[in-house]
């Protein structure tokens, strides 16, 4: 797909996105996969008993309102912490803007993957595997809204060009900029 914007010639889009992409669909996507075969394989050979049985919908409604509330502050997250500036010296925006995208979204997609340790723990206490599957499902949506895209990008790099124009840089210890002058 080509995509005719200004940007894409001066920076390299795809390769901004695809480390924190990587790290959202490895822990958004294969391990909490992962973890639902385990889950999967426990309930076809074990056949889990139900733990809390007065208590299991009541349980589920409280964990569903708890993983709506994680979504929203993942969601409101990620627009508070890619706000700030993220350039340390225009020399080296594409790499600043690289390295903190990656920074900034690890705990956001942490924080999503969190919402299927709800649906984990619902069938370790109900033995109700239908459930678990809504956790898991639901925080991969999550992950779907809140990933990195080409256009999101673009805003964000527009944003931060306007915040290097105002002279508003990222702060950072001296060694962090001493690093990226040499280099490492």
């Amino acid at each position: 797909m080509k995509y005719e914007h200004e940007t894409d010639d001066q920076y390299d889009l795809t390769g901004m996105i695809v480390r924190p992409l990587y790290f959202g669909m490895v822990s958004n996507v294969a391990i909490p996969v992962g973890l639902l075969f385990v889950c999967y394989y426990i309930n076809n050979k074990y056949f889990p008993a139900n733990h809390i049985p007065g208590l299991s919908n009541t349980l589920f409604y409280v964990f569903c309102a708890l993983a709506f509330v994680q979504a929203a502050l993942a969601l409101w997250w990620r627009n508070k912490r890619l706000e700030a500036p993220m350039v340390h010296r225009q020399e080296s925006f594409e790499h600043d803007v690289s390295t903190a995208l990656m920074e900034r979204l690890r705990p956001v997609f942490l924080l999503i993957a969190a919402i299927t340790l709800w649906g984990y723990l619902y069938f370790f206490l109900t033995g109700r595997f239908r459930e678990t599957v809504i956790f898991v499902v639901f925080s991969f949506l999550v992950f779907q809204v809140i990933r990195p895209r080409i256009g999101s990008l673009e805003k964000l790099i527009a944003h931060q060009q306007n915040l290097v124009k105002n002279g508003r840089f990222a702060s950072g210890t001296l060694a962090d900029i001493r690093k990226e002058v040499e280099g490492e």
